[in-house]
């Protein structure tokens, strides 16, 4: 089977411990390459994964003609650079959500994905498990009727020191980190752009550390996301229809479980299945770049999405 040799921009948390790994795993992708200016970095990761190049510059990796596709899991205000210097390389790109800091920037990267005809794609894992897959059954099944109302949390509490995320400049804040899943949740269940926007937060070193929103749609739906780095971990979401409930714990992860469905015929639980986001991730990536096709996940939706995300990282920036 035919494979793409991929390069990683630096060896971040996420890189190491969860994608590096899916590509090893993945059956149609090889990790060929790490760029990283820490040199203890690069010896690390050539220890643990035994990748055939390392380079001490991200340009080097983008300069090997070897290199088809990359990873990019750098800090948000580097996701525009560094994406359009790959893709004027001719290198296919998947990019850490989220995607850019604004819906401009999101525009240029993707202009320029397609004037060198490489697939991008946003790094937004969670849409590749059973959990979702059995989501979408339910919702487009009818069973809760017309959707009126979804609540979508992702919050956790950070604790490690000097974290990129709490710094301004590099794009952090915690609607940028995990809001921007329950904003692609209730995305993916809409399918549309809200009508208005209304949020409420804390702000702590210049970023946002707890953000809530509500979102109306033109349909009548409204939506509520939350998210934060500052209390106890949650993710969970409902999505409340005019003839039923749909409740998903774990929205965002890939364990087992049950999504539960309420409705006047009562209540059941449906199972969910263990899903390797990653490697299912990496693969239909992969696969879209061998058989020319687009990846599940569309640059239509993520520039959407940005737009939403600009409305409301807007009431966050006007407030000092």
């Amino acid at each position: 089977m035919e494979s793409i040799k991929w390069g990683v921009l630096g060896y971040a948390r996420i890189a190491r411990l969860f994608v590096i790994p899916a590509i090893q795993r993945s059956t149609n992708s090889e990790f060929y390459a790490i760029a990283s200016r820490d040199k203890e970095k690069l010896e690390k990761c050539q220890a643990d994964f035994g990748c055939k190049k390392t380079y001490s510059s991200y340009d080097e990796l983008l300069d090997d003609p070897e290199v088809q596709a990359v990873y990019i899991p750098l800090p948000n205000s580097l996701h525009k650079e560094w994406t359009i210097k790959a893709a004027r390389k001719g290198k296919h790109i998947l990019c850490e959500k989220p995607m850019a800091l604004n819906a401009a920037e999101c525009l240029e990267m993707v202009e320029e994905s397609k004037k060198n005809n490489v697939v991008l794609m946003e790094a937004f894992m969670y849409r590749y498990t059973d959990r979702i897959r059995k989501v979408r059954e339910i919702i487009d099944s009818g069973v809760i009727g017309d959707v009126k109302y979804i609540n979508s949390t992702f919050r956790f509490f950070l604790n490690r020191e000097n974290d990129v995320r709490m710094v301004q400049e590099l794009g952090g804040g915690s609607l940028y980190d995990v809001g921007c899943y329950p904003l692609n949740f209730v995305g993916m269940v809409t399918g549309s752009v809200p009508v208005s926007v209304s949020a409420e937060f804390v702000k702590q070193d210049g970023v946002d550390v707890i953000f809530s929103a509500l979102l109306r749609y033109g349909n009548g739906t409204i939506a509520s996301i939350n998210c934060g780095f500052n209390a106890f971990g949650k993710q969970f979401s409902e999505i409340i229809g005019t003839k039923g409930i749909v409740e998903v714990p774990l929205t965002f992860s890939n364990d087992a479980g049950f999504i539960t469905v309420i409705s006047h015929e009562g209540k059941r639980e449906v199972e969910v299945l263990e899903s390797d986001r990653y490697q299912l991730e990496i693969e239909d990536f992969s696969d879209a770049v061998l058989h020319n096709r687009k990846p599940l996940f569309s640059l239509d939706e993520t520039v959407r999405n940005m737009r939403i995300l600009d409305d409301l990282m807007e009431k966050v920036r006007a407030c000092k």
